[in-house]
């Protein structure tokens, strides 16, 4: 396998990182702003009040886009096989 076999690998991998995480990272930055600016316009400052409602957002999430993150997985990890079987 060369260099740039390796190094295109990584930044695939990279990539795929990427978008794997970017819905559970967003939706948890929107509900972080939302909650955030709702305690800025009541006045309310409590902390933990931000964590519920964040991890049920998350959890959400992650139900409903697990089956695309195991076929992107899935995806490159079929054709990291195939390049091991043929050797590079």
């Amino acid at each position: 396998m060369s260099g740039d076999a390796v190094l295109d690998l990584a930044r695939e991998g990279i990539w795929v990182m990427i978008i794997i995480g970017a819905p559970v990272m967003v939706v948890g930055l929107l509900v972080g702003v939302v909650i955030a600016l709702f305690q800025a316009l009541t006045q309310i400052q409590e902390m933990t009040l931000v964590f519920v409602p964040k991890i049920l957002a998350i959890f959400v999430t992650l139900l409903l886009s697990l089956p695309f993150m195991g076929a992107i997985l899935s995806g490159y990890m079929a054709r990291i096989a195939d390049m091991i079987v043929t050797g590079g």
